[in-house]
């Protein structure tokens, strides 16, 4: 078996941002040279999410409203901010959307479902972060 790791790194300009990645994990899988096996991608922080869904501009704008009324970022109505942070809803934003993905390759491309497309979440954004794809396989 073969293995090849890769990471990808992000500052974004807003706190909140939906960056559609699947492009890079494509070109990660064509320098793997793995033609079936899986790609793992998941985000090295724990205010950033990555998820699979639609790239569609409505859906994103739905996810930030959404996401917004399950963890406003109302500051003084968590815990977490008591110690001095100010980001605990971009933690339970992460919480929700997840840290990781996981794609079959076969053939050498992602297998993927219709309309599925790899997005990096920020919830806690302007400063550098890490996506750590790592791909197996033969």
């Amino acid at each position: 078996m073969k293995s090849y790791r890769e990471e990808l790194w992000f500052c974004t300009k807003g706190k909140i941002e939906f960056v559609n990645i699947t492009q890079q994990i494509e070109e990660a899988v064509r320098k793997s040279g793995i033609k079936e096996g899986l790609a793992l991608v998941n985000a090295m922080h724990i205010t950033a999410s990555v998820y699979i869904n639609d790239a569609e501009s409505g859906l994103l704008h739905d996810y930030q409203e959404w996401l917004e009324k399950l963890a406003p970022e109302d500051v003084k109505k968590y815990r977490h901010n008591l110690t001095g942070e100010d980001n605990a809803h971009a933690h339970l934003k992460r919480t929700v959307m997840g840290r990781e993905v996981v794609v079959a390759i076969t053939a050498g491309k992602l297998d993927f479902g219709s309309w599925e497309q790899i997005y990096y979440a920020e919830f806690d954004g302007q400063r550098r972060k890490r996506v750590l794809v790592k791909i197996v396989g033969e």
